[in-house]
């Protein structure tokens, strides 16, 4: 189901049929590295992650991960969204993108729809979001799109550092 679209994206939300691109994504060393080891080892694995994680969050809260997929040639870039973490007080932005579309602006473009989204249509009060403290590209990306740093503290359930951000958005 398309959810927004931006001059060069649409953003829709992620299904079983995304399985290989997102088995791919999650095991990228970037992604391992900056966001952490969700074990997923097989195609059919991380079926049952979209299934149980994005698919069940969408129908409960009317938002999730979306896939960033390229206007031009229907290419899935990688994912943003909103997501509502138990380690978190307020949903936060989370957003991923393939090494091979890192600095041609995807990921600003999608994240810049999903807040004024999670502003304009979702009514959320406030929007959160969190990286690794060492993810300096998500950093100045949080900074750029009006989030604030918080505070930096170990969340659950990995246990690793991280920096948390926030935006008042009403």
């Amino acid at each position: 189901m398309k959810i927004l679209e931006t001059p060069r994206l649409t953003l829709r939300t992620i299904n079983a049929d995304d399985a290989l691109f997102y088995y791919e994504l999650v095991n990228d060393p970037t992604w391992l590295e900056h966001i952490g080891d969700k074990g997923i080892r097989t195609v059919a694995e991380a079926r049952g992650a979209i299934l149980d994680g994005p698919c069940v969050m969408q129908q409960r809260l009317g938002h999730s991960l979306y896939v960033m997929e390229r206007k031009s040639d229907g290419q899935p870039l990688g994912l943003c969204g909103l997501i509502k973490r138990d380690s978190l007080p307020e949903v936060d932005i989370g957003y991923a993108i393939r090494p091979a579309y890192f600095g041609q602006g995807y990921t600003y473009e999608a994240a810049s729809a999903v807040v004024a989204y999670a502003r304009d249509v979702l009514r959320m009060p406030r929007l959160m979001g969190i990286t690794n403290p060492a993810n300096t590209v998500s950093i100045n990306l949080l900074a750029k799109l009006g989030l604030t740093f918080v505070e930096h503290k170990v969340l659950p359930p990995d246990g690793r550092p991280t920096n948390i951000y926030c935006m008042e958005l009403l």
